[in-house]
């Protein structure tokens, strides 16, 4: 059947409150400056269209638009395209643009530039299944663009959204300039979203204002945006406190949050990170020594006691995760092996895998902490609730990113905490853990070496499925498979947090948070 968007006065009107949760009583004003700290620090460039990450994300939204965005029930709602269609085979998008669309320079929005923006994601994106079964895109008409694919693709939609589909304007970005070094990503921009670069300063701030020239009349209702990095997370709560700045976006440290929750100008929410989908595990090396047995992980997950890494590590700011795909996608189930802590099945499965208790010792292993911030009290405790049977763990900690990033690319590692971003589909964010085809390709690659022919014939399957309910018992299928072979012990989602105050309206409570546009932002009086 075909879809598309019906009316689209009443689109626009469900989009006006999506996005964001709108407060009834209060009517939107337009002017003001919303300061907030930039989440993940420094962006290396402000275009999304060749760099993930939530720091080119927040930004970078509000420099470029995206064919479509996303309420908080993971309903698609119009922005650049103000309607679509999906042919009854599934291989045609068609998108139909605002006619009055323009970027920032004044030059008009048309389908060339979404002919263009898909071809340089493609290119150069690092999620390369986003837009793999595109093959080519039509313009028949200034305004209407037709994205050709080999296969059906349900993740589609979701790739159209957020920070993963930033159109850019063809006459900047094809001069024959690298598109991911180009000098315009972070000098002189020319966007296509709700405001424009005033100034990027690394280390400082991005400031961003309203363009006039947006196409939807009244947006945004800010004048101004100004997002401040602040890496240290006690001075970005300092600065929410005595109002130096109104919203921190991707916060997840427990102290802090605790703290602000009970400040009584602040407003502090877990609401509208769906999307991002961001997960904390610990990956088993399954390719070499003890951690090849199934067996041995099992044992693993049953020596842990995740109750206390919630409570006591994470003082009750985390969901339990049980499976790669969030919690809070339409996609997850949590009717999965769970692993309670049980010392005494963790030890019968050692003994079953032949690994026998010998002067209280079975055997050795290596546990990586990343080189970024959050896992150190994770990774002791995982050393002391292993030793309790027999397992002695080494501890190796990484001063930065990229040595801990090339231990886990490489595969040299037994045992590590990490943080894996599913990015709305898992076509986009999941699949790349699990796939055999994808084993050792970097990190965040399936590192884990983990193979399994029938995971390998779902994933493709889902890849392609259009209808919902099938595609979710597949993914049921999948999720049920991998907590039972423990390639990946599950133990929570990321306790990401918006803090924002009493002032800001519509915060970004959409499933991309703050790597949302945040045209329909306000501040109250």
């Amino acid at each position: 059947m075909k879809l598309r968007t019906k009316n689209l006065l009443a689109a626009s009107l469900i989009a006006a409150f999506s996005a964001g949760a709108a407060v009834a009583q209060d009517t939107p004003k337009a002017g003001g400056t919303l300061v907030v700290s930039l989440p993940g620090g420094t962006p290396r460039v402000l275009n999304p269209a060749v760099q993930s990450g939530t720091a080119t994300g927040m930004p970078g939204t509000q420099l470029f638009a995206s064919p479509l965005r996303y309420d908080d029930d993971w309903t698609p709602q119009p922005y650049l395209a103000k309607s679509w269609e999906v042919s009854d085979d599934g291989l045609k998008v068609t998108l139909y643009l605002q006619e009055n669309a323009t970027f920032h320079d004044g030059t008009p929005i048309t389908s060339e530039d979404v002919a263009f923006s898909v071809d340089v994601i493609k290119q150069y994106h690092p999620f390369k299944s986003m837009f793999a079964p595109v093959e080519s895109v039509d313009t028949p008409d200034e305004h209407t663009a037709v994205l050709n694919l080999t296969t059906p693709h349900p993740a589609l939609m979701l790739a159209m959204s957020g920070q993963l589909m930033a159109i850019i304007p063809k006459h900047i970005y094809g001069d024959g300039q690298d598109p991911k070094n180009h000098p315009r990503n972070n000098e002189n921009v020319v966007g296509s979203g709700p405001f424009k670069l005033v100034e990027f300063k690394p280390g400082e701030h991005v400031i961003l204002e309203r363009y006039e020239g947006y196409w939807e009349e009244g947006l945004p209702y800010l004048d101004r945006i100004v997002a401040r990095i602040i890496n240290d997370s006690s001075a970005r709560a300092i600065a929410l406190q005595n109002g130096e700045i109104h919203m921190a976006t991707f916060e997840s440290e427990p102290t802090i949050i605790n703290r602000l929750k009970s400040d009584a100008e602040l407003t502090v929410t877990k609401e509208g990170y769906g999307g991002i989908g961001a997960i904390d595990w610990l990956a088993m090396n399954t390719t070499h020594g003890p951690l090849q047995e199934v067996k041995v992980r099992q044992a693993i997950a049953y020596a842990i006691d995740k109750n206390f890494i919630l409570k006591a590590l994470m003082r009750g700011t985390a969901d339990e995760a049980r499976t790669g795909i969030h919690p809070d996608s339409p996609l997850y189930t949590p009717d999965v092996e769970a692993y309670d802590l049980d010392l005494d099945k963790a030890n019968a499965l050692l003994d079953e895998a032949g690994y026998p208790l010998e002067n209280g010792k079975r055997f050795d292993l290596n546990i990586e902490v990343p080189g970024f911030p959050g896992y150190k009290a994770q990774t002791e405790y995982v050393k002391a609730a292993l030793s309790k049977v027999g397992i002695n763990v080494t501890v190796r900690a990484h001063p930065d990113f990229p040595s801990w990033a090339q231990v886990m690319g490489n595969m040299d590692f037994d045992l590590s905490f990490d943080s894996v971003y599913n990015w709305g589909d898992p076509v986009i964010g999941v699949n790349r853990t699990y796939l055999s085809s994808n084993i050792g390709k970097g990190v965040w690659s399936n590192t884990q070496g983990y193979a399994n022919e029938r995971v390998d014939e779902i994933l493709a399957q889902a890849a392609t499925e259009m209808d919902s309910e099938k595609r979710k018992a597949l993914y049921a299928e999948f999720q049920e498979i991998v907590a039972e072979e423990v390639p990946i012990y599950y133990i929570n989602a990321v306790p990401q947090h918006t803090i924002y105050s009493n002032k800001v309206g519509n915060p970004p409570q959409g499933i991309w948070a703050s790597s949302s546009p945040m045209d329909r932002i306000y501040l109250k009086d």
